[in-house]
């Protein structure tokens, strides 16, 4: 893979975490995308355009994309977006991190720096598992879902597409999070939590 062609799609933030991945994993990035050129560049990558407009000329080239993209609404859409026009995304793993060779990924997954992921949990398509998490065993991460740095899956847990999973949270052994659930930082999660649902504090509490 390190010789296929890479298109970075967002170069700030989350993005500039992804692209230094990218390169530290040596994978050819040719440039990156955003609405309009980014007058910070530490990786010295060449605009692209914007992947969103008709007359991206991404789309005629032999490559594949990463998502620098945090938020789940946007990222999940730049994916079917991508996906559409018949390209793919691929998953990129910091080196620092542990992963059992008995999970499952999908497609288009991130995995940051010293993250712990134990035997047997399955992680969806277009999920980021960001600095530090752990995902314990047998727990299930449905798609676009992002665990934010530091938080803990105890073993068993499911997460339902689209959520977000705060920063230092604890999620408790068997629980199970809905779809489109934002969990706040530091969140200690102890029943199961319905779809929607806005939680925070210790023990969580909805808002």
């Amino acid at each position: 893979m390190s010789d296929k062609k890479i298109i970075l799609v967002g170069y700030s933030g989350h993005g500039l975490v992804v692209a230094d991945t990218a390169l530290e994993n040596n994978l050819n990035v040719i440039g990156y995308t955003e609405k309009s050129v980014n007058e910070v560049n530490p990786f010295k990558l060449e605009y692209l355009g914007d992947e969103s407009n008709s007359n991206f000329k991404g789309w005629d080239l032999d490559v594949a994309f990463i998502l620098g993209i945090g938020d789940n609404i946007l990222r999940e859409k730049i994916y079917k977006h991508i996906l559409k026009n018949g390209k793919k995304v691929i998953s990129l793993i910091n080196s620092t991190s542990s992963i059992s060779s008995f999970v499952a990924f999908g497609d288009g997954v991130f995995v940051n720096r010293n993250v712990t992921i134990n035997a047997f949990a399955k992680i969806g398509s277009n999920v980021i598992l960001n600095t530090g998490c752990t995902v314990e065993h047998e727990c299930e991460i449905h798609d676009n879902v992002h665990i934010a740095p530091g938080a803990v899956l105890a073993g068993n847990v499911k997460i339902g597409s689209g959520s977000f999973i705060g920063a230092n949270s604890v999620i408790k052994q068997g629980v199970e999070i809905g779809k489109n659930v934002i969990v706040g930082a530091g969140t200690v999660v102890l029943n199961d939590i319905s779809d929607g649902d806005k939680i925070v504090g210790n023990p969580h509490r909805f808002i």
